[in-house]
């Protein structure tokens, strides 16, 4: 593959491209899923394929193709200049990039156990296991358990003689128990939401969540939720737990600091963002308690890599700084619009044929102090909510809605009755001004979601955001379920 994508950049080069950069990607991913007691799914897919991208007369082209041979390469790459041309016609403004070093190096996941050398028959055992808790708990419907692995090898290489390998693995484990009874349908699910935790870690993941000793509360509250009260109406102090929150972050906050967001040239699935240039380093966007970072080198992180699509090394910065917006997710490209003399490597694709675009690393709530306990026993009057079920956010990234499976009441300090059916509202800004309290370190966990959508052609990429429960004042309760 390496000599594949060197043909790639010196083909381009031949051809009149001024720049050229190339992936060469090889993509396993392996699917196991029960669902009542049997069997669902156990599926082993493989991609391989090659990407160049151009500048040529000043414009980006690109190309990619399954075929390795080397008159496949040198059209894919000879195509891509083609289009690069085509697109200096009508472009206004020639491409200028931020300068990056050479790079040649190698950089891997570390992980302990390989999730693709694990038998079939161990991960489907641990599943019916679960499953199995799952149905003994009386007025469970269906019970459901996947697990996820994916790892993708990549070649890269550049015009300007960077020469990276990479090889990122990751693994994704979930459960859940949906309980019915009259006309009322209740889901728990764990670790968190939609197919579970995901980490860049190996099979050592089952070994981080007590996947089986947390199975028979999650069926137990599945079911307790069939004859527990609507969550009440109204403006009241809310606090978050940590999944729900790091979904929060994922769409209020790391949506809308995307810079090709901001500039317009990226507004598909996701929209653009209300936090357009003028507020960069002048705009209060939370609360003195609100420290955001981006970060593409935390250990175990969805979102963590060596060296993104364009051989930038990964890095961590802030965005959000005692309260303060100040910083974007760029690329080379955007760099310079906000003053920075180099990009801070958040450009990435999902594959061998899509162009890279700027991406969420992991994007995270930093930590303050004390503990959940404390900050409940602290609460009045207040909701407590966990794991997403739903969400709705407008394309400006402004006004949004999120449901949580479960939800219990805040008395004086005490956590009482449970509740189903949990919603709140807010606008971001406010919403996060309204913050008062994050929990500390021990309470943080660095979640991963691995479905984010964006582009057109559309790129599902995996992302991570770091959470400890929060609190919230006055935020409006209820909303979905309004009388």
């Amino acid at each position: 593959m390496k000599d594949l994508v060197q043909l790639a950049i010196d083909t381009a080069k031949a051809k009149g491209a001024t720049y050229a950069d190339a992936r060469g990607v090889e993509i396993w991913r392996e699917d196991v899923a029960t669902k009542n007691g049997a069997l669902g799914q156990a599926d082993f897919s493989e991609s391989v394929g090659l990407g160049v991208r151009v500048i040529a007369d000043g414009a980006w082209g690109f190309a990619s193709t399954a075929n390795l041979s080397r008159g496949g390469v040198e059209k894919a790459a000879a195509l891509a200049v083609e289009i690069a041309k085509a697109s200096a016609t009508v472009t206004k403004e020639k491409v200028k990039l931020a300068p990056v070093e050479k790079v040649i190096a190698r950089w891997e996941t570390p992980i302990l156990y390989d999730p693709f050398e694990i038998s079939l028959e161990e991960k489907v055992g641990l599943l019916l296991s679960i499953d199995k808790v799952l149905r003994g708990v009386k007025g469970v419907k269906v019970a459901e358990g996947n697990f996820t692995f994916v790892r993708k090898k990549q070649e890269f290489a550049s015009t300007e003689g960077s020469k990276i390998g990479q090889v990122i693995t990751m693994s994704g484990v979930g459960y859940s128990a949906t309980a019915v009874g009259g006309d009322d349908v209740q889901k728990r699910s764990y670790p968190t939401s939609f197919r579970g935790q995901f980490e860049n870690r190996g099979y050592e993941i089952v070994d981080r969540w007590p996947l089986l000793e947390n199975a028979q509360r999650i069926g137990e509250e599945a079911v307790a939720l069939l004859s527990a009260p609507q969550c009440p109406q109204g403006k009241k102090d809310l606090i978050l737990e940590s999944s729900q929150l790091a979904l929060q972050v994922h769409e209020s906050c790391g949506h809308p600091i995307e810079l090709d967001r901001v500039l317009g040239t990226e507004a598909n699935f996701a929209g653009q963002s209300f936090l357009t240039l003028e507020k960069h380093k002048k705009f209060e966007y939370g609360s003195k308690k609100v420290h955001l970072t981006a970060d593409a080198t935390a250990p175990g992180g969805a979102g963590t890599f060596g060296y993104d699509d364009e051989g930038v090394p990964s890095r961590k910065w802030d965005i959000v700084k005692e309260g303060q917006f100040v910083g974007y997710l760029t690329s080379r490209e955007t760099a310079g619009v906000i003053g920075l003399d180099q990009s801070q490597g958040t450009m990435r694709a999902d594959g061998w044929n899509r162009i890279p675009i700027i991406r969420m690393v992991n994007v995270s709530l930093q930590p303050d102090k004390g503990s959940l306990g404390e900050l409940i026993s602290d609460t009045d009057d207040g909701i407590y909510m966990e794991t997403n079920r739903s969400w709705s956010i407008d394309q400006r990234r402004y006004n949004f809605q999120f449901g949580t499976e479960i939800g219990w009441e805040i008395k004086k300090g005490k956590k009482t009755r449970m509740l189903k059916n949990p919603t709140y509202a807010g606008i971001t800004p406010e919403f996060w001004r309204s913050c008062d309290a994050v929990c500390g370190r021990k309470e943080w966990v660095l979640w991963g979601i691995p479905n984010c959508g964006k582009g057109q052609p559309g790129q599902i990429m995996a992302t991570g955001h770091g959470a400890a429960p929060a609190r919230f004042r006055g935020v409006d309760i209820g909303v979905a379920y309004a009388d």
